[in-house]
């Protein structure tokens, strides 16, 4: 049998003091703490905390202190209070007016322990107490604002917002949730006020020379109608046109004006289906040549339901799709095959060009509203599966002492 090889990589440069600068009482960030004593990170490297969709509105906002108003204008929903019931059917009774720790359960802990230097989600809902929700549209995502300290409890620094829920309430409600995550001190990518905020990255400071820079982008793949499209004059998401050589020389345009030297680059990238671990050829093609035009490190896949195949490209991550790792779907029938109730934790490891060294991923079960640690039948299951689907790509996937581990098949 073939010896599977681990990703490890030698560091090239040391990036500096690269533990986030923290200052106390500022919005959205932690007090320092001391390193575990087992935790034996690389010299120099930059280790990231990436996960999919986090779905913080609808029926999760009504179990948080301050609930939006419940109203939804789904064909056979009219209340964000029917997903919490549903969820309850199911696996028994959700408390309500919870701590903003709550819903984020085990993952807590598992983040104190990594100690990642950079934490970003796909924040897939607005923020918002507007009411006039987008006609037509037929879901309807929302966070109340004040509940915007869920996100800081967990060290949230940036929410991607190139997604197919974060117009749901309409221009106004964008502009509410910019103003309500920047009020918090989170750093937002992907949507704007015009094309030039919206395609604009944000930039996380790791100290010394070092900054990992976010772009965030979706395609219509995903639900992404066309009308959300921000332009010179007005609001909307960084929406590319297709997946053409035109949209990777836009994007490395971004990327050429906005990179300094040190950076780390991320693309982010709300597109495909929901469901079914196929990726298409053009989402190959297209995160290859982001890599290889582009100036992009890693590739940060999102959109589907569950989690998908993983591939290394020139030394480079791609996730094609990370899989929801949070949302209120809990009791609903739909898909079980794809086990949508389990999530990742993704917790990449990168050297300070960008090339990966290595990566942990931590499986998670969405229970009663709340994250905890997968059973092992469960963290088996789902590696087998992303084993499976990730040796189509060129890599594996082995499970050890209750986490995934990347490796080279």
């Amino acid at each position: 049998m073939q010896r599977r090889r681990f990703l490890s990589l030698p560091l090239l440069a040391a990036c500096g003091a690269l533990n986030r600068r923290v200052h106390a009482g500022e919005p959205g960030h932690r007090t320092g703490a001391a390193m575990p004593d087992n935790y034996n990170r690389r010299s120099g490297s930059v280790k990231l905390f990436l996960c999919g969709d986090v779905m913080t509105g609808r029926g999760i906002d009504q179990i948080l202190p301050y609930p939006s108003s419940p109203e939804i204008y789904e064909p056979y929903m009219t209340s964000a209070v029917h997903y919490v019931k549903i969820a309850e059917r199911t696996s028994g009774p959700i408390p309500r007016a919870v701590g903003y720790e709550y819903v984020w359960g085990d993952v807590l802990q598992t983040l104190a322990d990594a100690a990642p230097d950079a934490r970003i989600i796909n924040l897939e809902t607005a923020v918002t107490t507007r009411d006039d929700y987008w006609p037509g549209k037929g879901i309807n995502y929302r966070m109340h604002p004040a509940n915007t300290l869920c996100l800081t409890a967990a060290g949230i620094d940036c929410c991607v917002l190139a997604n197919n829920h974060v117009i749901d309430w309409g221009y106004e409600g964008l502009r509410e949730t910019l103003q309500s995550l920047q009020a918090a001190g989170i750093r937002t990518a992907g949507a704007g006020r015009d094309i030039a905020e919206a395609s604009a990255p944000a930039v996380i400071d790791l100290g010394g020379q070092c900054r990992v820079s976010v772009f965030s982008m979706g395609s219509t793949s995903s639900g992404i109608g066309r009308a959300w499209a921000a332009g010179r004059r007005n609001p909307g998401v960084w929406l590319l046109p297709d997946l053409s050589m035109a949209s990777v020389e836009s994007i490395a345009t971004q990327v050429v004006a906005a990179k300094h030297r040190g950076d780390i680059v991320i693309a982010s990238i709300h597109w495909g289906g929901n469901w079914g671990y196929a990726i298409p050829a053009e989402q190959r093609y297209f995160a290859h040549t982001l890599i290889d035009q582009a100036g992009v490190d890693l590739v940060h896949g999102h959109s589907s339901h569950h989690p998908r195949g993983i591939e290394v490209y020139r030394n480079k991550l791609i996730l094609y799709g990370c899989g929801d790792f949070l949302n209120d779907y809990e009791g609903i029938s739909s898909h079980e095959e794809f086990r949508g109730d389990l999530t990742l934790m993704y917790l990449p490891e990168l050297d300070p060009d960008g090339q990966l060294l290595g990566m942990d991923m931590w499986p998670m079960l969405i229970y009663r509203f709340r994250l905890r640690h997968a059973s092992p039948d469960d963290s088996r299951w789902l590696a087998r599966v992303l084993d499976r689907e990730s040796r189509k790509l060129g890599s594996c996937v082995v499970l050890e002492d209750g986490r995934l581990r990347l490796c080279q098949g």
